[in-house]
């Protein structure tokens, strides 16, 4: 049985990587927090345990954001991030990617 406990918000997930994240990139992952674990299932959101440290996300596009938005901060970071989801099934690759490239016009 796995237990996962915490409930952090983005200036915890700075704090506890070291990082210091644009205001741009904190208000949209704010607007996306989750705090009910219950909540995450296929939803457009997120949620971050403590123990153990997971950014749990509801959705493959929010899973995209939260690696996008913590790559060019990896080589700063103290420790590291695990990013996962939940959501039901995956998108295919070419979609996976059509999806990424559109987020990258935005």
């Amino acid at each position: 049985m796995a237990i996962y406990l915490g409930n952090l918000d983005v200036t915890q997930i700075e704090n506890r990587l070291g990082v210091k994240l644009s205001e741009d990139d904190r208000k949209k992952l704010e607007e996306l927090r989750i705090n009910h674990t219950d909540e995450i299932h296929n939803a457009h959101g997120w949620h971050c345990y403590d123990i153990p440290f997971v950014i749990a996300c509801g959705c493959y596009e929010v899973a995209l954001m939260w690696r996008d938005i913590l790559t060019p901060h990896a080589t700063a970071m103290k420790g590291t991030a695990q990013i996962s989801g939940d959501w039901d099934g995956a998108p295919k690759p070419d979609e996976a990617y059509r999806r990424k490239m559109e987020g990258a016009k935005a």
